[in-house]
């Protein structure tokens, strides 16, 4: 009788450390294969993020933070800061009834055209966009810094896209 207690005890441990065995066998093999799987994406999302980097590197060549020239030119001044109060400038003349002046268009269908985006491509020119709601278009404006801190602008082409109803 003891004997055979042994033996299914024997025989029970044995299974118990093939089943151990397999497991942490498979768990090792899932878990290398889950590493190799978040490695493969990291290095995919790195990718990615450089490439965007680069296009955005790209898309900021005209701009007035990345010109060296334009930089120069301002030598001493905060370039954030000046990117700020143009662009408060370019805004305030959102406020005229008539709409924006620098839009160059008078108000069609009763709207008035204001600047929405703009951007500022170096020490001299921002192009920006406008719209009455109807219509959209686009612009070049010419920007003056004066020695007192006050921006002036000159007008630029514009560009009016044709309306098409919905």
């Amino acid at each position: 009788m003891k004997k055979q207690l042994f033996l299914y005890l024997f025989i029970f441990s044995l299974i118990i450390n093939v089943f151990t065995y397999m497991y942490f066998t498979n768990k090792q093999k899932y878990e290398d294969k889950r590493i190799a799987d978040m490695q493969h994406k990291v290095k995919t999302v790195q990718d990615s993020l450089k490439a965007n980097a680069a296009l955005i590197d790209e898309a900021d060549y005209f701009s007035l933070e990345h010109n060296s020239n334009a930089v120069q030119y301002f030598a001493g001044t905060d370039i954030k800061k000046l990117n700020i109060a143009i662009r408060d400038a370019v805004y305030k003349q959102n406020s005229n009834p008539n709409g924006n002046p620098l839009a160059q268009y008078p108000p069609a269908e009763g709207r008035a055209f204001t600047i929405n985006k703009f951007k500022v491509l170096n020490n001299r020119w921002i192009i920006a966009d406008f719209t009455n709601g109807m219509q959209w278009g686009e612009v070049i404006i010419k920007y003056f810094v004066e020695s007192d801190g006050s921006i002036t602008f000159e007008n630029g082409l514009t560009n009016l896209h044709p309306f098409t109803p919905y």
